[in-house]
């Protein structure tokens, strides 16, 4: 078995990101997180390459960060640091230009939810396990975290997750609006990919504007994030895509859209 701590595996249109630390139940390090950047990098330069599938190998997603590095740390070393690398890293796939679908397959715990609540489309397992343990070790989520749910769920119950640092089943999770969906453990990763090939079916440029337009608008004010649409929505009529779209649906054909 490999020892690789990121593996990419690669099918047509839809690339798929594993982070491989199960025997630390996919914990992260600094390692990882540099690793990671380096699969984001081969995916967001292969134009063939239109949604991300981002899981975990064997019984856990991501069970959080590594306890006993955090327990060696102080302050300002771990601001600049591992802080600093995972806060970017988390950024990155939250603002990626291309589609990103979760399938969470056990633990998703720490930095397992925080990097959950970065990704477009979240299927969880019928086994996974969500939460934000961090208050029962002196601590409080440190990457995103406390931003990324206050910002999707309504606030009572987000101080609850986090207060009490209880675990959510799956089931619990979509209830409360950090998933999309739950399927039996055997079905995820066929679920995910039938997903991940739907929106790969679209526009890749479209997509990026989409997300765009929605990452963006979140953070600013309605009146601001209109006009900002407004003028997003213009820069997609320049498209060939766009046409494309218009005119098989006119023509009563399947569009070939080409990301142009």
């Amino acid at each position: 078995m490999t020892t690789e701590p990121i593996l990419l595996d690669t099918d047509g249109a839809i690339a798929t990101l594993t982070i491989n630390r199960p025997d630390t139940l996919n914990a992260l390090d600094v390692d990882t997180i540099r690793a990671m950047h380096l699969t984001l990098d081969k995916i967001e330069n292969d134009p063939a390459l239109r949604v991300v599938i981002i899981t975990g190998a064997g019984r856990a997603f991501i069970a959080g960060g590594d306890i006993a590095d955090l327990n060696s740390r102080q302050g300002l070393p771990h601001y600049q640091e591992f802080a600093e690398e995972i806060h970017n890293l988390f950024r990155r796939i939250e603002t990626f230009d291309k589609p990103t679908v979760g399938a969470v397959n056990g633990f998703a715990l720490g930095g397992g939810t925080e990097l959950l609540l970065t990704l477009d489309i979240r299927i969880l397992s019928d086994k996974a396990k969500l939460g934000l343990p961090e208050i029962t070790l002196g601590l409080f989520p440190g990457a995103g975290g406390t931003q990324r749910i206050i910002r999707q769920l309504p606030l009572c119950r987000a101080k609850e997750i986090m207060y009490t640092g209880d675990m959510l089943t799956a089931d619990e999770a979509v209830t409360v609006g950090l998933a999309n969906r739950v399927v039996p453990h055997e079905e995820l990763m066929a679920e995910a990919r039938g997903m991940a090939e739907k929106i790969a079916s679209k526009s890749p440029l479209v997509l990026k504007m989409l997300k765009r337009t929605l990452t963006d608008g979140a953070d600013m004010p309605l009146s601001a994030a209109i006009r900002h649409e407004q003028a997003m929505i213009g820069l997609v009529l320049d498209s060939a895509d766009a046409h494309e779209g218009c005119t098989a649906f006119l023509e009563k054909r399947s569009a070939n859209f080409t990301g142009t």
